[in-house]
C-alpha cells in the first residue's frame, strides 16, 4: 500500500529520530476479546518490523489466567526468531522472569501504578508492596544482561483516585529507577494528560535525578490529546514514544481507557516535523488494515482510515 506524506516542515528544538516502542502485539491485543491464533500474531509481529519498527514488545508473560489472550507466549517467542527487531516481553513476577528467561528473551518489562487504587486493582498490592516485588525480577534480569523497562501506569489521572498529584508520580518513578530500570515509560492510562501537565511531570522528573534519555510516554487518546502530549514531550527532549499499530489497545482494568495512540497517526506527524523514525508508513498502514481484517473491523486509527480508504468503526 503506497502512502501519501505530509510536507515536511521540521520545527527547532525537537529531537532529529524518535524511538518508536511498537506495542500493538502485547497492549494491543491482550484487549481483544477474541484470542487472535499464533501464527496471525507471529506474522503481525514480522510485518511490523518489515515496515521499520525496530521495538516490537512481542507479549507478556502474565499468568494466562489474567490474561488469556497472550496465554501462547511460549508458543510465540520460538517463530519470531528471524525478525529483526527488538523484542521486549512484559514478566508481573520472578515466575514469568523464569518463562522469559527459558526462552532467550534479552529485553523486560515491569508494570507499575503511580496511585494506589490501581495498583490494588491489577497487582492486588499496594504501590510500595509492588515495587518491592518488581525489584528481585530487576536484580535478576539485569544479573543476566537484560535490558529492562519500566511501565507506570496513572501518571495523569486514575479512574478512581482523579487527578495524580505530580509528586507522588516523581516518588514512585525514582523507585523504578532506584532498583535498576533502564527505562521508564510514563503512562497516561485513561487519556486525561494535556500538554502542559505532561511537561510539568518531565520537569520534576528531571528535578529529582530521572534524565530525559531514560523517559518514554505512553499516551491513550481518550480525549483526542494524544498527538498534543507528544509534541508536548518531544518539545521537552523526549526521544523515545510508545504507540500501538492501528490504535488497538486500552486497559483492561480501567474501563473508561480507550486506545493507545496509533503508529500510524505518530508517524504522519513526525514525518511532517522532519523527524526520523526509519518506519515506512505505506507498508505499516498496510499491516494495520490486514490486523483488522483478521478483528473483524476496521481499524480507528484516522490516518490508516485515510490512506487505506476504510471507514470508521462508528460510521459502520
Amino acid at each position: 500500500m503506497s502512502a501519501s506524506l505530509p510536507m515536511s516542515v521540521p520545527a527547532a528544538g525537537l529531537p532529529a529520530r524518535v524511538r518508536i516502542h511498537e506495542v500493538g502485539p502485547r497492549d494491543g491485543l491482550q484487549n481483544e476479546k477474541m484470542v487472535v491464533p499464533v501464527e496471525v500474531k507471529a506474522d503481525f509481529i514480522a510485518r511490523l518490523a518489515d515496515a521499520g519498527l525496530d521495538t516490537i514488545e512481542a507479549t507478556s508473560f502474565v499468568h494466562p489466567k489474567w490474561v488469556p489472550q497472550l496465554a501462547d507466549a511460549e508458543a510465540l517467542m520460538p517463530r519470531l526468531e528471524g525478525v529483526d527487531a527488538r523484542l521486549p516481553v512484559l514478566v508481573p513476577n520472578e515466575r514469568g522472569l523464569d518463562r522469559a528467561l527459558t526462552l532467550g528473551v534479552r529485553e523486560i518489562a515491569v508494570f507499575g501504578s503511580a496511585t494506589e487504587s490501581f495498583a490494588k486493582a491489577n497487582l492486588n498490592r499496594t504501590v510500595d508492596e509492588s515495587i518491592a516485588m518488581f525489584a528481585p525480577v530487576v536484580a535478576r534480569a539485569r544479573e543476566a544482561g537484560l535490558r529492562v523497562r519500566g511501565y507506570l501506569s496513572m501518571c495523569f489521572g486514575d479512574p478512581w483516585e482523579g487527578a495524580v498529584e505530580i509528586d507522588q508520580v516523581v516518588r514512585v518513578s525514582r523507585s523504578l529507577i532506584d532498583i535498576g530500570c533502564d527505562e521508564l515509560s510514563l503512562g497516561d492510562t485513561i487519556g486525561v494528560a494535556t500538554p502542559g501537565h505532561v511537561q510539568a511531570l518531565l520537569t520534576a522528573l528531571n528535578a529529582a535525578g530521572v534524565g530525559t534519555e531514560r523517559i518514554a510516554v505512553h499516551f491513550h487518546d481518550t480525549y483526542g490529546q494524544a498527538l498534543a502530549n507528544t509534541l508536548a514531550a518531544l518539545q521537552h527532549g523526549v526521544s523515545t514514544v510508545d504507540a500501538s499499530a492501528g490504535g488497538l489497545g486500552g486497559c483492561p482494568y480501567a474501563k473508561s481507557a480507550t486506545g493507545n495512540l496509533a503508529t500510524e497517526d505518530l508517524v504522519w506527524m513526525l514525518n511532517g516535523l522532519g523527524i526520523e523514525t526509519g518506519v515506512d508508513l505505506g507498508a505499516l498502514t498496510a499491516t494495520s488494515v490486514w490486523m483488522a481484517a483478521h478483528l473483524g473491523r476496521p481499524s480507528p486509527s484516522r490516518t490508516v482510515r485515510a490512506l487505506s480508504g476504510t471507514t470508521s468503526p462508528q460510521e459502520q
